[in-house]
């Protein structure tokens, strides 16, 4: 209890314990000249125009975990640089990258992890007093948020503009991506001039995409029937006007898949030519920064907040809870956390949580620290000694929506973490999993609170109960609350 006591402290920090990342308290108190030392970090606004390491490197040092989060938003505009953020923190710690081909001779004491599909990824740090059978304590989160993504063939041309198709991912506010000044980034497979092929991550940070609007004078009534696009026909986004008849792109004989205009943008970005571009995964993503706004800097202002908000905590509470030798002398547990992709769209993945990742690492792990050791059921074993904390972002009440929540479950920004509760499973809380959740946060001195969603309405889901029933972990399900979520990614 102690060890997971601490894993909870740290993934709702002291710094912020009391607000979660989403709003930060102004009124009097020590926490005040926190938020006003935060307001004064030098990079709030953006990590646009930092380096990758100069990005990571308040979360790296221990800095502001504020700005730590800022950094990481900016710098995670796709699963894919979530991934590999994370990635360069967790070497820049002193963790070993390891590799699921290969045979893993884990050591006590030792803090691992390893990458699945540039979008997934699983560390941990084993206690150096771990005895075989000793259990595991995890915080899942995901990588990946709502988006529109590029589809195959991408290239359309209408009244005299060059569009790109896109497909919905997820379940987005779609309305909320017209007019924005939005780009694209992901991963790209380039040919090297040896003749392999590489995985290259990729972001256009200038705004190169626009969905806009119709004119109201050719939609009057828009303000009093709403605004309901057609998500094939209406949200397409312009990149360009078409190239007069000498262009470039104008003497393509057939048809292409990408406009000739994107690619070669891409490959200036990648610095290779854009016959060797094989292949592109790219996400629509909005080049606004994330920062802090309101009128004492109260709110963190972002898209992607469900569900990096979690991934970063868990990603700095691993790192925090191991920076020094001695913080794993006494552990007897592992200590985990994984990242997962496609939680938007059921998990049912190769790099999600529905894939069999997350308990394969585990019996993995017991069977390299086993040895010699002969008996019997040490993974079973392990798994009941374990403890999973789901970390996925919360509905927050809304000021102007308050009958949209149950009226005993309204989740209030600086109220604590919210403990989500389902009677259908929709969440993986039990009594036992809520109650020992609540212990923890009181010895911390951490308030919690819960949510239930109303019998009239639906409600979300997340990977705690894929977990909880694949892998047969205790798990409970909780959240930062925020507002806006699923708005523009």
């Amino acid at each position: 209890m102690a060890a997971m006591a601490a894993r909870l402290h740290l993934l709702h920090p002291p710094t912020v314990s009391r607000p979660s990342f989403l709003f930060l308290k102004p009124s009097p108190s020590p926490l005040s000249s926190r938020i006003r030392k935060v307001s004064t970090f030098p990079r709030l606004c953006s990590g646009a125009d930092q380096s990758p390491q100069s990005a990571s490197s308040s979360a790296a040092s221990g800095g502001s975990i504020v700005g730590g989060l800022l950094d990481y938003l900016n710098e995670s505009w796709t699963q894919f640089h979530a991934t590999a953020e994370a990635k360069r923190q967790l070497i820049d710690a002193g963790f070993h990258l390891l590799n699921e081909n290969d045979e893993w001779n884990l050591k006590p004491g030792g803090r691992y992890f390893f990458t699945r599909n540039m979008s997934c990824l699983i560390a941990f740090a084993v206690g150096e007093r771990y005895d075989v059978g000793s259990g595991f304590q995890v915080i899942a989160a995901h990588t990946d948020s709502p988006c529109l993504k590029l589809k195959p063939k991408s290239a359309s041309t209408k009244s005299n503009y060059l569009m790109v198709n896109v497909q919905t991912y997820g379940g987005g506010l779609w309305h909320t991506w017209f007019d924005r000044d939005l780009s694209v980034a992901g991963r790209v497979i380039v040919r090297d001039s040896n003749g392999s092929f590489l995985h290259k991550l990729v972001k256009i940070k200038r705004p190169l995409l626009r969905v806009p609007t119709l004119a109201i004078h050719l939609d009057r009534t828009v303000n009093k029937d709403g605004f309901k696009p057609n998500l094939e026909t209406h949200l397409i986004p312009l990149l360009s006007i078409k190239p007069d008849e000498t262009s470039a792109e104008s003497k393509v004989s057939s048809k292409p898949v990408h406009h000739p205009l994107l690619l070669q943008i891409l490959s200036d970005e990648l610095g290779c030519c854009a016959d060797d571009i094989m292949s592109i995964e790219l996400n629509l993503c909005d080049t606004q920064p994330s920062c802090l706004g309101g009128g004492n800097n109260e709110f963190i202002f972002s898209g992607r907040l469900d569900n990096l908000a979690s991934s970063y905590c868990a990603l700095r509470a691993l790192i925090d809870s191991c920076r020094l030798p001695a913080d794993l002398s006494t552990e007897h547990a592992v200590r985990m956390v994984a990242l997962f992709d496609n939680e938007e769209v059921g998990s049912d993945s190769f790099q999600g949580a529905g894939a069999p990742t997350m308990f394969q690492a585990m019996r993995r792990i017991i069977d390299s620290l086993a040895d010699k050791y002969v008996g019997e059921n040490a993974f079973e074993r392990a798994i009941r000694k374990s403890f999973l904390v789901s970390a996925d972002m919360a509905h927050g009440v809304h000021p102007n929506f308050t009958d949209k929540h149950e009226e005993h479950h309204r989740p209030e920004m600086q109220k604590g973490l919210v403990i989500k509760h389902n009677a259908n499973q929709r969440y993986a809380t039990s009594g036992i999993t809520a109650f020992l959740f609540k212990e923890v946060g009181k010895i911390h001195n951490l308030p919690t609170q819960e949510f239930a969603v109303r019998n009239d309405m639906g409600c979300g889901s997340t990977i705690g109960p894929i977990l909880a029933s694949g892998v047969g972990i205790r798990t409970v399900d909780c959240g930062i609350a925020q507002l806006s979520m699923h708005r523009y990614y």
